[in-house]
């Protein structure tokens, strides 16, 4: 068997073109969405990651404002900058991003963004939705992920899907949205005993750990799906997944690369999230109860 690649550019492109028409039907409508993005310091691939986000808003018709302040910005004057954009009608999405400088306070600064703009997903409410299977804001990557997953055609009602990975904003908001979808879930950890003893049981495999290959090909079930959120560097430079793609393609039915797979899907959920928060501001008040 020889899996299906799963191309998370070609679904991107996709739904980037339902964004775009979205965006333009807002924008007739006197609400082009907004997306807010904060970069604090120099880091590398912050810059990078900021770039492609303030990019592909501009694609999609969406309007960005990015702010760029020095590694000894204060905690106290971001928190004044997120809540003058709390209050900004012109955006309806606040992004800032991470790692930020030790001094800051990450949590502190989640928690200051309206929960109405958060569109990474990241808060203790946009997780309490999420828990409670209450509308919100899913965070980016594991939305990305259920709809490649979905690209398969796979229906997930009453299969086993495995979850590596318990972090905050990939592991346990993934293994919820595979609760939702109806998927018996088991969470597996870097302190699991005998990874693949679940692993081989699952129909759908998605590693998000932070490993380099620590998924083989001999841990996978026949015709499952794979989904590889890793990015790691391996010994010869080259980017790579939690996953051994080549070795996992010869058993598995659908698997995405690295890169080219989850990584596109992630900038395209935020500007969905962005769109969705833009058109919740047009709905009408839900009617009280008389």
């Amino acid at each position: 068997m020889t899996a299906l690649r799963i191309d998370g550019k070609a679904l991107s492109r996709e739904l980037r073109a339902e964004i775009a028409q979205r965006t333009a039907a807002l924008a007739a409508r006197g609400r082009r969405p907004g997306l807010a993005v904060i970069l604090v310091g120099d880091d590398p691939a912050s810059q990078i990651y900021v770039r492609d986000k303030v990019k592909a808003c501009g694609e999609a018709g969406i309007h960005s404002v990015l702010e760029r302040y020095d590694a000894a910005f204060t905690e106290a004057d971001l928190l004044l900058r997120i809540r003058a954009l709390n209050d900004d009608p012109a955006i309806h999405g606040i992004l800032v991003q991470m790692p930020l400088p030790r001094h800051i306070d990450p949590h502190k600064v989640i928690e200051t963004i309206s929960p109405r703009k958060d569109v990474d997903g990241y808060s203790v409410l946009s997780a309490g939705e999420l828990l409670t299977g209450l509308p919100g804001f899913r965070p980016c990557t594991p939305y990305g992920c259920m709809k490649l997953i979905a690209s398969t055609g796979i229906d997930l009602r009453g299969k086993h899907a495995v979850v590596i990975g318990r972090s905050n904003t990939v592991g346990k908001p993934m293994a919820l949205l595979l609760l939702q979808a109806h998927a018996t879930v088991t969470i597996c950890h870097s302190a699991t005993p005998d990874l693949g003893h679940h692993t081989r049981q699952a129909d759908v495999v998605v590693a998000a750990v932070g490993r380099p290959h620590v998924l083989a090909g001999d841990m996978v079930k026949p015709g499952a799906v794979v989904i590889d959120v890793g990015i790691n560097r391996g010994a010869d430079g080259k980017l790579c997944g939690d996953v051994d793609f080549a070795a996992v393609s010869e058993v598995a039915g659908h698997v995405t690369p690295v890169p080219g797979g989850v990584g596109p899907m992630t900038i395209t959920m935020l500007l969905m999230n962005t769109v969705e928060s833009a058109e919740r501001l047009l709905q009408p008040p839900a009617r009280e109860a008389a």
